[in-house]
């Protein structure tokens, strides 16, 4: 593996802004239903990172709560529970904290070099320590975490680790859950800050996602410096994570945008049916939910973002993804990785620009799609 981790900013934030007041006891924001969600997100990575002021204060647990979801990890070869990751500048952690004691996943502090001798002594056998040159070299702790295979890393906080990534511009991804009161305390942590790069409108988010969870709305973001097909080719990527394990077929996301940069439809592979490849999923959904006399229109200016070249034969359906990208008239089709040799032998792009669609190849975004896919491939 190379490069860094995709990295997952995740938090939750009054109306007004703040991750907590100043009361003793933590300030709960999100009900239930984001609790879910969030274990959820969890069992989809491979490390989850919190500052030490977090560990000494909150006293996280960082496990992944679902049975059924850690029981999928197992499926997929990982441990139950991501590994835990933290930063210090001090090395004043308690190895009596819930984060070094609860769960058999690996520990990770990243300690500042001045404190790391004392960081050795004091969690000798409950974290591995690895000395970086500052508090805030956060370049040098993504690349320790790539050698270590850890492909998608989510940081929960708290304020200033969070306003770090940001700053340093190292995050991909933000998920913010919005709460519905306002905490009003200038004397409170609040989410983002003077330390960030504001984004103007030559750089601006992308909303993926807004979705009401109880009285909360969670607001998903991609990030980063990326064009807009890398964003949404990173989107497609990451809804590969969620098809179900297969030893006979890849795992595959796709999303279809249009030329507004609307979601149409999402897919992956086996969403509903174990046939099911991820471009036909979107595509269906696609074809469900647009029955307005301009849907035509509007898939011929979409684009059809997939993590994986669209197949050009197969034996599970009668028609290819490539024939039903053509059918719905998509004129545009970005994907990441050509289709290996393994199942078939894939001609989709050749097929679909044969066919006067517009294909674009992103190769630098190959790897983490063979990732996903690794259980293919073996060791």
């Amino acid at each position: 593996m190379t490069g860094r981790p995709y990295v997952l900013l995740s938090c939750a934030v009054s109306v007004d802004g703040y991750l907590d007041d100043t009361a003793a006891a933590r300030l709960v924001l999100s009900g239930e239903a984001d609790a879910d969600r969030v274990d959820g997100v969890r069992a989809g990575v491979d490390a989850i990172l919190v500052g030490a002021a977090t560990i000494r204060r909150d006293n996280p647990r960082l496990l992944v709560r679902s049975r059924a979801r850690r029981a999928d990890r197992a499926a997929r070869g990982l441990p139950p529970d991501p590994a835990k990751v933290t930063l210090t500048a001090s090395g004043d952690l308690d190895p009596r904290a819930d984060f070094f004691t609860l769960g058999d996943a690996e520990k990770i502090v990243y300690c500042a070099a001045p404190a790391a001798a004392a960081a050795r002594a004091r969690l000798s056998g409950v974290a591995t320590i690895v000395e970086v040159g500052g508090r805030a070299d956060l370049p040098a702790v993504l690349a320790d975490l790539a050698k270590r295979r850890v492909r998608r890393l989510m940081v929960e906080g708290g304020a200033d680790i969070l306003r770090q990534f940001l700053a340093a511009g190292l995050a991909d991804e933000l998920q913010l859950a919005v709460a519905p009161f306002f905490v009003g305390d200038p004397a409170a942590p609040r989410f983002g800050g003077a330390a960030v790069p504001a984004n103007d409108a030559a750089n601006r988010m992308t909303l993926a996602e807004s979705r009401r969870l109880g009285d909360v709305v969670l607001l998903r973001y991609l990030l980063g410096p990326a064009s807009v097909d890398r964003r949404w080719l990173r989107e497609a990527i990451e809804l590969s994570r969620r098809s179900p394990v297969s030893a006979r077929a890849y795992s595959v996301g796709a999303v279809i945008v249009d030329a507004d940069g609307e979601i149409v439809a999402t897919g992956f592979s086996r969403e509903r049916d174990a046939r099911d490849h991820a471009e036909e999923a979107a595509l269906r959904t696609a074809a469900a939910a647009n029955t307005t006399p301009d849907a035509a229109r509007r898939l011929a200016g979409a684009t059809l973002y997939s993590s994986l070249e669209p197949c050009s034969v197969r034996a599970s359906r009668p028609r290819s993804c490539t024939e039903l990208i053509l059918a719905a008239g998509i004129r545009r089709v970005v994907f990441a990785w050509r289709e290996p040799a393994l199942f078939a032998d894939c001609q989709g792009a050749e097929k679909l620009s044969a066919a006067g669609v517009t294909v674009v190849e992103v190769p630098e975004l190959a790897d983490e799609v063979r990732g996903v896919n690794a259980h293919l491939f073996g060791p």
